[in-house]
């Protein structure tokens, strides 16, 4: 068995007047036995290519696939990768140095296998970009894989199933065959027999590019602007603590930035990779940059379980964290890469919201295009203020780049004059041989810049590997090397549009491939350079129709009754913003959280869009309820007229105005009431209104309490609270002479018919007496029986003036009955005294 040492570095190329055998060629068993050795290892390695794509997300880029991605089958068992190459860019004279794995996949022992390096086919570049498709898409070995060098090779240990085994191979670019600048294919395989059949053969075969550059004529190098995105699922909940302070302390829904900002954590190493870039374009979400300033000073943290509660801030629903170190460095990293030379920012409209879910499931909703332009401007500005740069706001980024009429036209209002676009939107047609620069008008002074489809897929996958990494890196390679040297004389700009969750392998990926290629066959540039580029005429225009929006990336966005529920907040919002005197506590926090319910993050996280949106609606629901009419049941009102006293509450931590009480009587006939009071409400205290009432019969009449905002557009605040009015003994005096008045008739017509049946028809002796008198000692008592006692007046929970009040005063203010009683007693509607600032909620 030779060591590894013997086949790998510079003694191990061919050695002279060797010929190099075809791949479908007999290897000496010796030569087998030594690549068995290392056959099993590569699979292992290889095995890490199948990583699934991210749930729900269409595969980015169509059907691209790993130029490695080599499958085991019965009859090629070994799985083969290659995890390095070095350089990744071949010159005259050169030595490139290859890694990686095999790994035996199979059911039957590896035997007497080598390692060893193929010679591209014909020794042709592949020149389009469909050839590099093709040499992509194969999985086992091929004839057109080229021929097997004799040297170098890797002899392999005996690899039972499941065993894996690293190698090395160094070869001389002389070897390789290259007859011409270009992409070309560099493959390596593995050799040898199986236990259960020894015949020499091909086993396995791992793929990548390899540009080879010597120099010589000059192409125009294409421009390329990369989006570096910088977003985040929210973490900044509605609630801030309930104090009086005018900064409150923010309330996050968990604490997952404090690992993002620190070493290691994605964004932290988003924004170190991206440092080091020249002429990156930053696409930043405005919401995760209040997040990590909010983090600079000691903030709150919702306990598990609590976020869609609704319920203001307290020390048994949250945790309190010290400020983040991390969180500041972060800025200040941030700070310093965006302010680099030839670098662009670009703000998102706050909090991301989801552009594609909103033009499908909302665009009857009035409120969404004013939520929208609103987040532009707020995302601008946040932007500007924390970096301290200029940035561009009318750049919109459609979930995933997929582009349709309801969505471009709603960018448009929105005031968003570019749109990011993935290619997969907007396909060429095929009768273009060649890559179109990115930029396109498509119609009403609007544009796209449409991302090379094939080369952001390289980006768009699980890069966890070093055999991923370097697949990308190498494909990213070939691919603008391929475009560059299409038309060498036309320069043309591409677009990279990664994942908006770039992870840290992707970003690493994705830089290593832009400094290689930098200044050799592509200039780096930000999105404004090759977005003022002269359009192709020959390139697409067309924007999709909505049918043609993909069903499986639809099948994510919000529904409609989501964003009816958000639509709402904003209405139930502005109606709270106009009875409070210290709006500022509430309208930033509730306006930020109800687009950030709309964020396109929760694509990747339903669950939590929902809990999130839960408890946005739900804490303005309890601030709201805070001002209310406690729950009344009866209020009895003892005569024609009188007082009903009504009570309004005030559990927020500042002064309430602006509002009016209005009473309503199902019957006005029955029981009618003065006109509404306008009241003001301080902290933490309640209110007694008084209502001049006007009795016409005794019983029950239903009302209804109201609170409604003052002003010209005036409207319902809050939840209306029924209760009854008892009436009774309505009118006493005036009642009882009519009922006297009424028996002393009916007597005197009774005692008319028995004398005039007594007489039998017969007249008077006194002819002047009138017919039917009787001595006056015969007569009843006048009134009769209406001289009776009125009935006792029955008990009442509530009454009016006189009786105990309904909310549990005693009824005998000195306050005029026509204007509102304002004052605060911190008394509850049970008559219970409360100590003011009880049971206090929200701002």
């Amino acid at each position: 068995m030779s060591e590894p040492a013997r086949h790998s570095g510079l003694g191990a190329h061919r050695q002279p007047g060797r010929a190099e055998r075809p791949a479908g060629g007999r290897h000496p068993a010796r030569r087998a036995r030594r690549a068995g050795r290392r056959l099993a290892a590569a699979c292992a390695a290889a095995l890490t290519l199948f990583t699934a794509s991210p749930a729900g997300a269409l595969p980015a880029g169509g059907n691209v696939r790993p130029a490695g991605d080599s499958t085991a089958t019965a009859e090629y068992p070994v799985v083969m990768t290659i995890d390095t190459l070095n350089p990744q860019v071949a010159a005259p004279g050169g030595i490139v140095t290859i890694t990686g794995q095999v790994t035996n996949a199979g059911k039957s022992a590896i035997k007497g296998a080598h390692a060893a390096v193929r010679k591209p086919y014909s020794g042709k570049p592949l020149d389009r970009r469909s050839d590099l498709a093709n040499v992509a898409d194969r999985s086992t070995p091929d004839s057109k894989d080229g021929v097997e060098l004799d040297s170098p090779q890797y002899a392999l240990p005996e690899l039972n199933p499941g065993q894996s085994q690293p190698y090395t191979l160094s070869v001389a670019v002389s070897d390789l065959g290259f007859s011409a600048s270009g992409a070309y294919e560099l493959a390596v395989d593995a050799w040898g027999g199986t236990g259960d059949n020894p015949r020499d053969r091909a086993l396995g075969i791992a793929r990548t590019f390899l540009p080879y550059n010597p120099g010589g004529a000059e192409a125009q190098p294409t421009k390329v602007a990369t989006i570096w995105p910088l977003v985040h699922a929210p973490v900044l909940a509605a609630q801030t603590t309930a104090d009086n302070s005018d900064q409150p302390t923010p309330v996050l829904r968990d604490d997952s930035l404090a690992g993002e900002f620190a070493p290691g954590g994605r964004l932290y190493e988003l924004v170190d990779t991206g440092a080091k870039l020249n002429g990156l374009t930053w696409v930043i979400d405005p919401d995760l940059l209040d997040a990590a300033l909010a983090m600079t000073k000691p903030y709150r943290v919702q306990k598990p379980g609590t976020e869609a509660a609704g319920k203001s801030a307290k020390d048994d629903n949250t945790v309190q964290v010290p400020a983040s170190a991390a969180a500041v460095a972060w800025l200040d990293k941030l700070r310093a890469a965006v302010a680099k030379p030839g670098s662009q920012v670009v703000s998102l409209p706050y909090a991301d919201p989801d552009l594609a879910s909103i033009a499908h499931n909302g665009s009857d909703l009035a409120g969404m295009t004013t939520a929208l332009s609103k987040a532009s401007t707020a995302g601008r500005l946040t932007v500007e203020g924390r970096l301290s740069v200029d940035t561009r706001s009318d750049v919109a980024w459609p979930y995933r780049g997929y582009l349709d009429q309801q969505i471009a036209a709603l960018a448009q209002q929105s005031g968003n004059g570019l749109v990011l676009v993935d290619g997969a939107s907007m396909p060429e047609p095929d009768s273009l041989t060649y890559t179109p620069t990115a930029v396109r008008p498509i119609g009403s002074g609007q544009s796209a810049v449409v991302a090379d489809e094939t080369v952001s897929a390289l980006f768009d996958k699980d890069l966890s590997s070093p055999q991923a990494q370097t697949d990308a890196t190498q494909r990213f390679l070939a691919e603008t090397f391929a475009i560059t040297h299409e038309q060498p004389q036309n320069q043309r700009g591409l677009l990279v549009l990664p994942p908006r969750e770039l992870s840290t392998a992707g970003a690493k990926a994705l830089a290593n491939a832009l400094q290689t290629a930098d200044g050799k066959w592509i200039s780096s540039v930000k999105l404004d350079a090759v977005a003022q580029s002269a359009a192709d005429p020959k390139a697409n225009t067309a924007v999709p129709a909505p049918t043609d929006y993909p069903t499986q990336i639809r099948a994510s966005e919000l529904p409609a009754a989501d964003l009816s529920r958000t639509d709402d907040i904003q209405h139930d919002l502005d109606t709270l913003m106009r009875v409070l005197t210290l709006p500022q506590r509430v309208r930033g926090p509730f306006s930020a959280a109800m687009v950030r319910s709309l964020s396109t993050e929760w694509r990747s996280q339903p669950p939590a869009g929902s809990t999130y949106r839960a408890g946005v609606t739900g804490y303005l629901k309890e601030l709201t309820k805070a001002v209310q009419v406690p729950r009344k049941n009866v209020v009895t009102l003892a005569g024609e007229s009188g007082l009903l006293q009504v009570s309004v509450r005030n559990d927020l931590t500042q002064t309430v105005t602006n509002l009016k009480l209005v009473l309503t009587s199902a019957q006005p006939n029955r029981l009618r009431v003065s006109k509404e009071e306008e009241l003001v409400l301080p902290a933490s205290q309640s209110v007694t209104l008084r209502f001049n009432a006007e009795a016409h019969n005794n019983g029950p009449v239903a009302m209804t309490a109201q609170l409604w905002t003052t002003g010209p557009d005036s409207r319902p605040y809050g939840e209306a609270q029924k209760f009854t009015v008892e009436v009774t003994s309505v009118t006493n005096g005036v009642l009882y002479v009519f009922a006297g008045a009424g028996v002393l008739l009916l007597l005197a017509a009774l005692r008319f018919v028995r004398q005039r049946k007594r007489l039998g028809g017969q007249p008077h002796e006194d002819g002047d007496q009138p017919v039917g008198d009787a001595p006056l000692g015969d007569a009843p008592a006048a009134g009769g029986a209406a001289a009776a006692e009125p009935a006792p007046r029955a008990p009442a929970e509530d009454t009016a003036e006189g009786a105990p009040a309904a909310d549990g005063t005693d009824g005998t203010d000195d306050t005029p009955g026509d204007g509102p009683a304002q004052t605060p007693r911190g008394s509850s509607p049970d008559g219970r005294d409360r100590a003011a600032g009880d049971e206090k909620v929200g701002p």
